[in-house]
């Protein structure tokens, strides 16, 4: 069962959810966001003892004036972990949580020993540019964001209609607040720098990776495997950027290998 508990920190009140026995687990989320009910927290839940921790801006987070750029971000992960009472556990960040995963791996490369980078953002490859999330209409999103848009697109409304005005509302303004945290390392281009420090992690690191990836395609995941010493690439075949929803047995079985 998850539960969710709030820790308070320099930047706000955050929300963290917690659930599961084993080894422990910190889980950096997308710019998304991550709710109890998210089938992907179950089953970290269902083999680690996980922590997922809502950003600033995010679900029952408070928002934060002091979350201002990525160090201040990067930052604010090692003070929840020290909230938290963790030492080393094994990092997985989707994403944007990706990013932040990797700037915690570089910043304090004694610190994280097991790394796991989930279609992370935070390299920019001019050939291939990211599309730009801020500007997708909701009805846009499933089909940069699953292999299966149909598939997604049920996924995302989670039993609501997106054509339906009281289930739309509420999920735009959710989404504006959101977003306008992830913007800060996201927007224009989510890129700050990683590239002129990620030679500085040491941990071992797992890199997953959907075939069908319209966000960060595949030249993204050889970027990463070509910066980060010693990584392990997996790539998922019949998954897009939410590998971690569309093939969750897969995911699992690559973070397995950090085991």
């Amino acid at each position: 069962m998850i539960t969710s508990r709030i820790i308070e920190t320099r930047a706000a009140p955050i929300n963290v959810l917690s659930g599961g026995s084993g080894p422990d687990l910190l889980f950096l989320h997308s710019a998304g966001g991550i709710t109890a009910e998210n089938p992907f927290l179950q089953a970290l839940a269902a083999k680690y003892r996980v922590f997922a921790p809502q950003l600033p801006g995010y679900g029952d987070s408070g928002d934060s004036d002091n979350v201002r750029d990525m160090l201040d971000v990067t930052l604010h992960s090692f003070d929840v972990l020290e909230a938290l009472g963790l030492e080393k556990p094994i990092l997985v960040g989707h994403s944007l949580g990706g990013m932040i995963a990797a700037e915690m791996a570089a910043l304090r490369p004694r610190e994280v020993d097991r790394l796991c980078l989930i279609a992370s953002a935070g390299l920019w490859l001019d050939a291939y540019p990211v599309p730009d999330i801020f500007t997708l209409l909701p009805r846009e999103f499933p089909a940069y964001m699953f292999h299966d848009a149909e598939a997604g697109a049920r996924m995302m409304a989670t039993g609501g209609n997106m054509n339906d005005p009281a289930f739309l509302i509420p999920f735009l303004v959710t989404n504006a607040r959101q977003l306008g945290m992830a913007g800060k390392f996201l927007f224009p281009i989510p890129e700050r720098g990683l590239k002129e420090r990620i030679h500085r992690i040491r941990a071992r690191t797992v890199l997953v990776w959907g075939d069908s990836d319209r966000i960060f395609p595949a030249p993204y995941a050889q970027a990463f495997k070509g910066l980060i010493k010693g990584a392990e690439l997996v790539s998922v075949p019949e998954a897009g950027h939410q590998l971690v929803l569309e093939q969750t047995d897969a995911v699992m079985a690559a973070i397995a290998r950090l085991d």
